[in-house]
């Protein structure tokens, strides 16, 4: 079984041209095509910003996908409005199973709310365990960030992975510490460590977007999409991953 999985900070629909334009995030994924998708940086309602725009729906509706959002922050809202949200979202050609929001609560209302979102599609004959996130640039609440995420991975029992923003570089401190228990898709695909740039989008030269897959899951190919480097402030990557022929779900 072999599966498309891209990861993609959407930067709220803004490019780096400083325009709102989700159909051209919705053309970039539609190019790729993946058939699971997880963005960081995606609005709820959440402000003039976005114009208030529910984007994880609009772009689920635009690529004819399934979804679900997971918000990393929440703001309230006088009765009868629609209630604010910043987060993370999983689009998918897939069938949703189940899903589930962890956010994370390490220093509540001191920095800016993370959260870790994981759904489980059926892919085929197979369930497999999706997460994405986008981890915090403080160190302390990055390293017990990553810690939570790694464990949640290792617990699954079905084929896992996990993509998205994670604010670090290969041979970081984090990084080593991740790479103990799950793959870099990028490095098994290519024999890589100093490629893969994603940030900033115009002219690349810091990996931050990552997918990193459990022992069950192995990356036959692994890219950088520059199908639009104006799209976002990141560019995607794309990883195509084959579960593991003697796995059973």
């Amino acid at each position: 079984m072999v599966i498309k999985v891209l990861t993609f900070n959407i930067h709220q629909g803004r490019g780096t041209d400083k325009k709102l334009d989700l159909f051209r995030i919705a053309r970039v994924i539609r190019k790729s095509d993946a058939d699971i998708i997880g963005l960081n940086e995606v609005d709820r309602y959440f402000s003039s910003r976005s114009h208030f725009e529910d984007q994880a729906l609009y772009l689920a509706k635009e690529l004819d996908m399934n979804f679900v959002f997971g918000p990393a922050v929440t703001i309230s809202t006088p009765k009868g409005m629609n209630t604010r949200q910043f987060g993370n979202a999983i689009l998918t050609r897939f069938p949703i199973v189940k899903s589930e929001n962890h956010p994370f609560d390490f220093l509540p209302n001191v920095v800016e709310d993370r959260a870790l979102l994981e759904v489980t599609v059926q892919a085929g004959e197979h369930e497999v365990t999706v997460f994405t996130t986008h981890l915090s640039l403080a160190p302390f609440l990055h390293q017990k960030q990553a810690s939570f995420i790694v464990d949640a991975v290792k617990k699954s029992e079905r084929p896992s992975l996990v993509m998205g923003d994670w604010n670090m570089t290969p041979f970081s401190i984090a990084w080593k510490k991740v790479t103990r228990s799950l793959h870099d898709a990028w490095v098994q695909a290519n024999q890589d460590r100093r490629g893969g740039n994603t940030f900033p989008s115009a002219r690349p030269f810091r990996r931050l977007d990552y997918v990193f897959t459990g022992k069950e899951m192995e990356a036959i190919d692994c890219q950088v999409i520059k199908s639009d480097i104006r799209a976002s402030d990141h560019l995607p990557v794309l990883a195509t991953l084959q579960i593991k022929p003697d796995i059973k779900t």
